[in-house]
């Protein structure tokens, strides 16, 4: 089994904005057309009333899982360097804050459930 690394793209509601939503995962398949099917189906499963699977927008097989390993990146290319760092950094705190809020949450449910 090989690991994949697979874009999907949805779409956000039917509105004016044209949102949509793209989700990095990790999937095991033999073969990459096996690992893009799966994908598919993981995709339709998770469409909602809102939200609409586009496709397989990306592919990637990962060689072999370890800490620190680059599995995606993305090129950026800003007008004001100063505030798309700012930005950054604030979108670091909120992530980290959701997931100390995640953890502990978590950590709860294991309580009460013991």
């Amino acid at each position: 089994m090989n690991w994949y690394l697979v874009k999907l793209v949805f779409q956000i509601g039917t509105g004016p904005a044209n949102q949509f939503d793209e989700q990095m995962r990790l999937l095991q398949a033999d073969e990459v057309d096996w690992a893009v099917e799966k994908a598919r189906v993981v995709g339709w499963l998770e469409q909602t009333a809102g939200w609409r699977f586009i496709d397989v927008a990306d592919i990637h097989r990962i060689d072999k899982l370890e800490d620190g390993i680059h599995v995606c990146s993305s090129t950026t290319e800003v007008t004001n360097a100063e505030e798309y760092i700012r930005l950054t950094k604030l979108n670091f705190t909120k992530a980290l804050q959701l997931a100390h809020q995640e953890f502990a949450s978590t950590s709860e449910r294991l309580h009460v459930v013991k």
